[in-house]
Order: structure tokens, then sequence, then C-alpha cells
């Protein structure tokens, strides 16, 4: 490909899975091996449901994903971002692009993040590490300090809409794309998964590379179905050359 060739890549859970990160979906999924785990992150619940806030302050204190590092496939995209003009689009809300030395204006958090929290009446902002603290402290449920709203990470939970103008913005990039390249998201979680349509309606050629079929495989010029940390750097090699 050309220097000028532009790339857009949308992630999902399954690039972190071998970051220790488990994904909602797969075979070894969290839904899978918990159904009721969905309710910690749909608003409606999490809103409505203290035992439900308290379970979901469990989960994301013994999770450890603040403490996760980036995997083989988040560098390959890294080295795929200085060989040629790249934006990620991101369903994942654990900032492991950004920590693998992706430049953050061109990681677009399609979810948000989970590296902080937000009050959902005064929408302040704090970080998830000491919200966490503050549950390792005793707190089950902690409250928002300025207002004692219930505290939500920073992320789009099931139930919420995207936030307008990221994913205008993620549009944008999609229809202006030359290769639309979707990592390890099962391509069912809408208007996100819409974006690879968005893509190839406007002339891009896409790869698919997940572990499980996806709505949008024929779509696609090439279907990778190996493991994202040896497909995804292999791939980076053949694009960036």
């Amino acid at each position: 490909m050309t220097s000028r060739t532009l790339v857009a890549v949308l992630t999902g859970a399954g690039i972190s899975t071998d970051s220790g990160i488990p994904d909602y979906r797969g075979p070894n999924g969290l839904w899978q091996r918990d159904p009721s785990a969905q309710d910690l992150v749909t608003i409606g619940p999490y809103l409505t449901d203290t035992e439900v806030r308290q379970r979901a302050w469990l989960m994301r204190r013994d999770a450890g994903a603040l403490g996760a590092e980036p995997n083989a496939g988040h560098r390959a995209l890294v080295e795929l971002e200085r060989a040629l003009p790249l934006r990620v689009l991101t369903q994942n809300v654990d900032g492991l692009h950004q920590k693998a030395g992706m430049p953050a204006r061109k990681v677009l958090e399609l979810h948000g993040t989970a590296q902080q929290v937000q009050c959902v009446r005064c929408r302040v902002r704090s970080t998830m590490a000491e919200a966490l603290e503050r549950v390792a402290a005793g707190e089950p449920d902690p409250p928002c300090r300025e207002c004692g709203g219930i505290l939500k990470p920073a992320t789009v939970m099931f139930g919420e809409p995207l936030d307008p103008v990221v994913l205008e913005q993620a549009a944008g990039i999609a229809q202006a794309c030359d290769l639309f390249v979707a990592v390890g998201s099962s391509l069912q979680v809408h208007p996100a998964a819409g974006l690879v349509e968005v893509a190839v309606k406007a002339g891009a050629r896409l790869v698919v590379m997940n572990a499980e079929p996806t709505p949008y495989d024929e779509l696609a010029s090439e279907v990778v179905r190996e493991p994202i940390s040896t497909a995804l750097p292999a791939l980076v090699a053949r694009v960036a050359a």
C-alpha cells in the first residue's frame, strides 16, 4: 500500500483477551460463564438496583483491568501507525491502545473509558483508581463526593446512546478509509458495527479478524480466524510493506 493509504481499524474485546481482559460474547466470555453479569454493565439495572451496583464494583475491583498491559496485537497497530495514516476506532474501554503507544488523538473510544468514573447526576468525573480505593476501604457503592449521586464508569453502558459527536467522527473515518480492519469484534453491537457497512459502501476493502463468525464476513475480502496476537502482527507486516 502507498504511504497515503488511510487505514481504519475497529477493535473489539477480542484484541484485549490476551491481556487478561475477558470478552462478553465469546465461547469463554463473561456472559457465557455468568449470564446475570450482563446486568452489571446495563444502565437500567445499574441505576435502579443497589445490589447490582455493589456486584459491579466488586467485579471491577477483582478484574484488575487497570493493571492490564498491552499485548502483541496492540503493539502491532502502533507499528502500523508509524508506517501509514491510521485511525483506531475502539469498542474497548481499557485504554490499552494508548498504553501501547498509540497517540491518543488517533484513537476514538466509541464506548468511553473505564479509566474514569462519572456521576450520573452532576456529571463530575474522577479516576476509577480512586473509586476502587474507596471500595477497598469499605464503601460497597461509593457515591459522588460532590453531590452524593450514583457513580458509574465513564463508559457507554448497554442501554445508553453513543456520543453523537464521536459517532459522527467515526463514520467520517470509515467513509474516507481505503482499508477497514475489524479486529476481535463480534460486530453485533450497533451503531459501532454499522461502521463496517459505511466503509464497504464507500469502497474500502474489508478484513475481518475474529475467532467466531460475524454478520459481516460475507462482505470481507479476507476473513482471519487465527489468534489475534499472532495474526494481527502478520497482517500489519503485509499492509505496511
